[in-house]
């Protein structure tokens, strides 16, 4: 690990000005950034440590949506009373990320602005047609995530909260790695007052949308529709893991297992 500087503000306007000053990068959970110190990967000279910001935890209803705090944990989603009556797929994918301490530690702020493209959480993002909060403005699910490890968040910009509005009915089912728990693929489907929208992680490079399987289960919101689709490799990643070809198939397969999911 390089040496750095650590700094914890007080205030939302502090971070966001140590963050323009120094070139830095924000500190959240930390699960998946010190890691890549670690490992050399990632060489930031100043963290901004935002774990003093109290105003950027906790969850919230209204009306027919859910806000949740940029520096709400994996555990605090998963077992909120208030997520699981009103989005219970939300608290199930909260659920199986990594493990009890990575958990414990990480929040959907980091793990949304670190946009690993195996995260589980940029799925239910854009199925779900979420607008991340910042300290600067809003932005759409469809408009956030834009590459691999890349959003638009801009230099200074601080993720302050995640709206979701109540699906109608929404899954997440994903195959994971045994080792890491990460996506090797994951699909989230959500039924939504706007209609289908299927998130898929873990596939390609970023978080995307399946148009085939939207307008399949748009037309008829059965496992079959989900089964008979047939997905395009090409974009698709390759790994040691799983083909392009191989991470096709499991789209529908997984998507099918999440429209039973939902009921």
């Amino acid at each position: 690990m390089y040496s750095f500087e650590l700094v914890r503000p007080k205030t939302l306007s502090d971070a966001s000005a140590l963050l323009e000053e120094s070139g830095g990068r924000a500190l959240a959970g930390g699960q998946s950034l010190v890691a890549a110190m670690k490992l050399r990967l990632a060489q930031p000279g100043t963290l901004v440590d935002l774990s003093q910001l109290n105003d950027l935890k906790g969850i919230a209803s209204g009306g027919d949506a859910l806000t949740i705090g940029a520096l709400t944990t994996h555990t605090e989603v998963a077992e909120s009373a208030v997520v699981r009556r009103m989005i219970p797929a939300l608290a199930e994918l909260a659920h199986g990320i990594g493990d009890r301490q990575i958990r414990n530690v990480g929040t959907i702020g980091g793990s949304i602005a670190h946009n690993d493209p195996a995260a589980c959480y940029p799925s239910a993002i854009v199925a779900l047609d979420a607008t991340v909060r910042t300290n600067r403005r809003s932005i759409t699910a469809d408009a956030f995530f834009t590459g691999m490890y890349e959003t638009d968040l801009q230099h200074g910009e601080i993720i302050t909260s995640v709206t979701f509005p109540v699906p109608k009915r929404a899954a997440y089912v994903k195959f994971p790695s045994p080792a890491s728990r990460f996506a090797l693929v994951g699909v989230f489907v959500a039924q939504t007052a706007n209609g289908v929208r299927v998130a898929v992680t873990g596939a390609a490079p970023c978080v995307f949308r399946s148009k085939e399987l939207e307008a399949a289960l748009g037309k008829s919101f059965t496992t079959d529709a989900a089964k008979a689709t047939v997905v395009d490799p090409s974009g698709l990643i390759a790994d040691l893991h799983a083909s392009p070809e191989y991470r096709a198939h499991l789209i529908p397969v997984l998507a099918a297992r999440a429209v039973a999911a939902a009921g």
